[in-house]
């Protein structure tokens, strides 16, 4: 639809955690912004039209910015957890703290989701 290409990655016996979290983190061929914008094509076009009208936004800039906001907010709890494991973890943090960070973090989304153990975070990160 959008001429983006990816490639899909089987897992096998004897893969790390770390290549299977990748794995899962591969799932989904679409990226989340594309998803949203399938969902909602033109439903926020008041929301556009004031951000062209008081930022230096173009329109097609302004476009990006509320699709991206949306996809941000669109993100499943899990989708939430694999991706911020991998950005705390690409800054240097090490397991223990990533996942108490994660903890801390989940109930100040829009919509929080259950408490979570941090067995779970680590299910949903690891498998």
């Amino acid at each position: 639809m959008f001429g983006i290409e990816t490639t899909r990655i089987t897992p096998t016996k004897g893969h790390s955690a770390r290549n299977r979290a990748g794995f899962l983190q591969s799932r989904s061929s679409t990226p989340q912004y594309l998803r949203v914008l399938e969902h909602r094509p033109s439903s926020h076009d008041d929301l556009v039209d004031h951000l062209v009208r008081s930022t230096a936004l173009q329109r097609g800039e302004a476009v990006r910015v509320v699709l991206d906001v949306l996809a941000y907010f669109d993100e499943t709890t899990e989708e939430f957890v694999r991706r911020r494991h991998r950005e705390l973890q690409s800054g240097g943090a090490v397991n223990a703290e990533i996942f108490e960070r994660i903890a801390a973090e989940l109930p100040h989304r829009a919509v929080a989701p259950p408490e979570l153990s941090l067995r779970q975070l680590r299910r949903m990160v690891y498998g």
